[in-house]
């Protein structure tokens, strides 16, 4: 999956979304999202790079746990023949729920 396939899949979730982080005062209201690929998981042949996949975080940031919106973000994954594994924290700190989808593409 390109990066630019990967932007269509964050707008087709929705939700006001940013590469790795919004910049210091500029996060929409809740909820939103950011993607980021934390690294990758090649598979490798005579010493080379043979096929490429990269690993794909999508967080989703919510004030209170929204199933609805949950659903609607798995639907789009599910949409596009993707498998993830999902997670969920609360960050104390800022008083909002992470969920978050790991991914390869």
């Amino acid at each position: 999956m390109t990066h630019e396939e990967v932007m269509a899949l964050m707008e087709e979730i929705g939700l006001p979304y940013a590469y790795h982080h919004f910049a210091e005062g500029e996060s929409p209201d809740l909820p939103f999202a950011v993607f980021l690929y934390p690294g990758s998981n090649n598979f490798s042949a005579d010493g080379k790079v043979y096929f490429k996949t990269d690993r794909l975080n999508i967080e989703i940031y919510t004030d209170i746990k929204n199933i609805e919106l949950e659903q609607q973000t798995e639907a789009v994954l599910d949409g596009h023949g993707i498998f993830y594994e999902k997670s969920e924290v609360w960050i104390e700190s800022e008083n909002l729920y992470e969920v978050l989808y790991q991914m390869e593409v």
